[in-house]
């Protein structure tokens, strides 16, 4: 992979040595079992430049390429999982590998190629199936709920279905499964299936109880179906006995569709239930009063939870305060830590990582460090990826770009956290702010890919696109559009109008045609 590398900063100045690069670098990981790509381990040229050609071939009697056992061996395999094939490719290309059955899978390894293709189903279901059909190896109940979850993320309801009756048969499913699969059925609008879900509890040996009802009235009320919701409560509750936890799901799905005045008589039916309302009753009302930006009704409801004998606790604080930082209040936002302080209510990561946010949108850079730096570690609160995530995003906001790359550098020395997609989006942002899309934007995509097995998502795929449109680097851009319909990863109508024109002006006609298709079935 070093040697990819070096090509890349060798040529810095040339994008079209770039785009041949980013394409035999996506062959590299992704496609070295097909007959016309850049095999990983015996590197062809056929498809590359010249240029690219000439260097690639001086590099076939690298040790890096002849000693695969230098990579470790999640990168071996994803090295031999093609995007865009089916599960069924994928699985024959691992089954007949003698090298890859080698491997000594663990639970550790299972776990981390899932995170890597969670926005692939068919590379993770040919891992899946590949895994599975190991007799070295059994895989966890929740490597099964973890397929379940990337299958049901891509709508993938009948290959879930499918696996679940396999599961069933194998006594395999559990609440957190069934409870995935409902999410997934009524995130795609079938809440009458998840209902069905519940229904059908007793065939894979589950309860209807407290635990599986409100699991289901949970879905329900997430995807704004707080009337079937309370329709099935009062069906069940004769029978199923409702806690706290019930009508707290209530007044967060009340909340949610802006009916608050039902939320709040949720807080006397749960009295007349003999449940105590909580800490989660009243921030789910002061959540949604944050949304309105209604600070006296949050201020309100903070007297009657301590008249209460229920004062707010940290999560109630962090909400607060990052409303009054998205509405720019900042000095109040900092004056509710003080009362927080005076209230003995200890600040947790998720706090800092709220308050440094506030302190870096007021321009108090180095009051942001200081808790960063200082805080929290007098504290004993340990940063987290957001931390670092906000820390990032701070110094890019300000342009500082080294600093910014000082604390990536310092997460990743630390160890106490990985890097996410969301760790890099404010720096490949500032590339295209400075200009810089050669070398280092080269360079991040590869310790996102390559390093920390990250995949782009939709929101980093159009920033991309769109950064390398306007950078006049169409070339790239397309190549990164045809890995998103690869993965099925569904691009936004303006970014292929966006990237249709430039391809247009380019002359590439081919191209063209196939964005304009694609267009035309959105």
């Amino acid at each position: 992979m070093q040697v990819l590398k070096d090509i890349i900063f060798e040529f810095p100045g040339d994008i079209f040595m770039i785009f041949h690069v980013q394409k035999c670098f996506k062959s590299v990981r992704f496609r070295s079992n097909t007959s016309n790509s850049c095999s990983f381990f015996h590197t062809s040229s056929e498809n590359c430049s010249p240029a690219l050609s000439s260097i690639l071939s001086s590099q076939q009697g690298s040790s890096q390429f002849e000693d695969p056992t230098r990579l470790s061996d999640l990168d071996i395999i994803i090295a031999k999982v093609s995007v865009g094939s089916t599960d069924d490719e994928i699985l024959q290309s691992l089954s007949h590998d003698t090298a890859h059955n080698s491997i000594q899978l663990t639970d550790k390894l299972v776990g981390q190629l899932f995170h890597r293709f969670k926005n692939d189903w068919k590379s993770a279901l040919g891992v899946f199936r590949w895994a599975e059909s190991r007799s070295d190896y059994k895989l966890t109940p929740d490597a099964y709920d973890m397929i379940v979850d990337i299958l049901g993320k891509m709508r993938q309801m009948d290959k879930i279905m499918g696996l679940l009756e396999k599961m069933r048969q194998d006594n395999l499913v559990t609440l957190n499964t069934v409870g995935k699969v409902m999410r997934r059925f009524a995130g795609a609008g079938k809440w009458e299936d998840a209902v069905r879900m519940f229904d059908e509890l007793g065939s894979f040996g589950l309860e209807k109880n407290t635990e599986s009802m409100n699991l289901l009235l949970d879905t329900l009320c997430k995807e704004n179906k707080v009337e079937q919701a309370r329709e099935i409560f009062l069906e069940l509750k004769s029978h199923i006995s409702p806690n706290a936890h019930t009508f707290n799901i209530f007044i967060h799905g009340w909340c949610k569709i802006k009916r608050v005045e039902e939320a709040h008589w949720t807080i006397q039916e749960m009295k007349g239930h003999g449940c105590r309302p909580c800490v989660i009753s009243y921030s789910t009302i002061i959540l949604f009063y944050c949304h309105q930006y209604n600070f006296v009704k949050v201020y309100e409801l903070f007297d009657e939870m301590e008249a209460q004998g229920c004062p707010p606790n940290v999560i109630t604080f962090t909400s607060v305060m990052c409303y009054l930082a998205k509405s720019e209040e900042f000095e109040e936002a900092l004056q509710l830590y003080e009362r927080m302080k005076s209230a003995g209510c200890d600040p947790d990561t998720l706090f800092y990582n709220s308050l440094i946010h506030t302190l870096g949108r007021a321009g108090r850079v180095r009051d942001a460090i200081h808790v960063f730096e200082v805080e929290m570690s007098k504290k004993g609160v340990p940063p987290n990826t957001s931390t670092y995530n906000t820390m990032i995003a701070m110094f890019c906001h300000h342009a500082e770009e080294q600093k910014a790359l000082d604390v990536l550098l310092q997460m990743e020395n630390a160890r106490l956290c990985k890097p996410d997609v969301q760790t890099y989006y404010p720096l490949l942002k500032m590339c295209f702010k400075t200009g810089k899309t050669d070398n280092f934007l080269s360079k991040l995509l590869d310790d996102m890919v390559n390093r920390h097995h990250l995949s782009l998502d939709l929101s980093t795929y159009t920033l991309l696109i769109h950064g390398l449109c306007r950078s006049n680097k169409c070339e790239w851009a397309y190549l990164l559009f045809e890995e998103m319909i690869g993965q099925e990863i569904k691009p936004r109508y303006k970014t292929c109008r966006l990237l249709w024109d430039e391809v247009k002006l380019k002359n590439m006609f081919g191209p063209a045609d196939t964005i304009e298709d694609f267009m035309k079935k959105l």
